[in-house]
């Protein structure tokens, strides 16, 4: 007897239209749900090859991949429409690197309310380097938002070679900045910091010469783009919120520094 499986039902018009007017704490669950099935679904696929590895899976096997590929994709569907019903989640999901799960969980991590410049949002996400975590403190910033922005630099990095990626281009100039920077010794207290507080790290050897390896300066030039994304985020949400542009950040309103880049393709439309 044949076994008939039923598929997971799709998300209806009605319901994926409906998704934009999801409250903060449901917008969180989804994002949360989506990364959880993700990873699940890499861990499931890897099981299911070793098992399939001399035969074809069970049919049983199938349907639980099928389904659990297109569960993800429905949760997705839900977090585009809740991104595409906000302006900044519109411009958020138009610059490359940007999809609908990232931007749907900036917006639903982040209140513009609370954050009157974009050092309040940085702080939050964990991308101050002067806030320090203890042992036995609450911790200081938002663990799903810091993670959100590890995400978005590791895109940033992966799409950098596309000609209109913006903050992958931002990725590119800093990480070659870093690398010079590097050459030149000036990271060379950090690496001795490292190696007082690792001695026997594995990268010792790099640490020694007064440098830092390249997984360090990668992260430092994925840091810096996803801090000026942040900063062009909150400039919109600003916007959008209040009906004008956020105050000029400090370094350019009262030092005399002239390089600031407003936020690209922005206003929309």
């Amino acid at each position: 007897m044949t076994m008939v499986l039923e598929p997971v039902e799709r998300l209806t018009k009605d319901l994926r239209r409906a998704a934009g007017t999801l409250t903060l704490d449901e917008a969180r669950y989804l994002v949360d749900a989506y990364y959880a099935m993700q990873r699940q679904r890499v861990r499931a696929g890897n099981q299911i090859r070793a098992l399939s590895s001399a035969d074809e899976p069970h049919e049983t096997i199938r349907w639980f991949e099928a389904n659990a590929d297109m569960l993800e994709l429905q949760v997705k569907s839900a977090l585009q429409a809740y991104a595409r019903a906000q302006p900044v989640g519109l411009w958020s999901m138009a610059q490359i690197g940007i999809g609908p799960v990232i931007a749907a969980g900036l917006l639903a991590h982040i209140d513009i309310t609370k954050a009157p410049t974009v050092g309040h949002i940085w702080r939050f996400a964990g991308l101050d380097p002067t806030v320090v975590w203890d042992r036995g403190q609450k911790r200081p910033w938002n663990a799903g938002l810091k993670t959100l922005c590890w995400k978005m630099g590791e895109s940033f990095k992966k799409t950098s070679n596309h000609p209109a990626s913006v903050y992958g281009a931002l990725y590119r100039q800093r990480k070659a900045r870093e690398v010079e920077r590097n050459e030149a010794g000036e990271f060379a207290d950090q690496a001795a910091a490292t190696l007082a507080r690792v001695p026997r790290h594995a990268q010792r050897a790099i640490y020694a010469q007064g440098k830092l390896p390249d997984g360090r300066l990668d992260m430092r030039a994925m840091r810096y783009a996803v801090k000026l994304f942040l900063a062009h985020w909150h400039h919109v949400a600003y916007e959008v919120r209040y009906g004008t542009p956020p105050p000029k950040p400090y370094v350019v309103e009262h030092l005399g520094h002239a390089h600031y880049l407003a936020p690209p393709n922005w206003p929309t439309g």
